[in-house]
């Protein structure tokens, strides 16, 4: 018995000139706030020492700011993690102490507020690996996308190429777009979705072989085809949301 299959003919691509421009405006609006405010990175690939500190109460974080930028650090970063008492620092850098410094330093700054205050655990990224690890994210995105590319070029056509990098493209600018707007950090954990959203787009090529066919059969009705395997995909991801959960 099938659940999602989908008999009655739908007509998406009466409103592909609408649903294109949406996409296209969503796109440049994404790649203008990545030019505009950048991305939020993560100390992974600026570089800086990220410390754990533990409160014997639930921390207050504005006065742990405010403490932290009275001593002259220039971008930081103050949060809770796990609990109420526990605080993630994040700091930038130093050109004039190192990271065990930099975390007396910040230790003896809390301390003055709050004695019973304890150092959990200090991590320290050099300048150097944050950069090597960016410009490895960056060339593993570069990779993905090429690869897919040339698959698509060899087993079908040129055209399904273009416009399988066109949609990966699309897919992965718009989610750094909304990263550049929210300012949320970027990180290798993001990085990771990243690449797997890119790996699982590949359930989407498998339909350019219906394409292929569509196209034979219904003799260049390119709208058409593209109606009948977007209907197609929807009952495929709708079989598959149902076996997987």
């Amino acid at each position: 018995m099938e659940f999602f299959r989908i008999r009655r003919t739908i007509p998406f691509m009466r409103y592909a000139l609408i649903l294109n421009a949406i996409s296209v405006i969503t796109f440049l609006v994404a790649v203008g706030f990545l030019a505009v405010r950048g991305l939020n990175l993560s100390i992974e690939f600026t570089g800086g020492t990220v410390m754990e500190v533990s409160y014997p109460q639930a921390a207050d974080l504005h006065k742990i700011r405010a403490a932290i930028e009275g001593k002259g650090w220039g971008e930081f970063q103050v949060q809770n993690f796990g609990t109420s008492r526990d605080v993630l620092i994040r700091l930038p850098v130093s050109k004039t102490s190192n990271a065990a410094q930099t975390s007396n330093l910040v230790m003896d700054t809390l301390k003055a507020q709050t004695p019973d205050v304890t150092l959990k655990k200090v991590n320290f990224v050099g300048p150097q690996v944050g950069k090597e690890l960016y410009d490895s994210g960056a060339l593993a995105l570069f990779v993905v996308v090429i690869g897919i590319m040339i698959y698509l070029a060899l087993r079908f056509e040129w055209r399904f190429a273009l416009s399988g990098v066109i949609a990966n493209a699309h897919d992965v600018v718009i989610i750094l777009g909304l990263f550049a707007f929210f300012q949320w950090e970027f990180t290798l954990t993001v990085l990771a979705g990243i690449l797997a959203i890119l790996g699982y787009r590949k359930n989407g090529l498998t339909q350019y072989q219906s394409f292929r066919y569509g196209l034979v059969s219904c003799g260049r009705n390119h709208r058409g085809t593209v109606g009948k395997g977007i209907i197609k995909i929807l009952s495929f991801f709708g079989k598959k949301l149902i076996s997987t959960g």
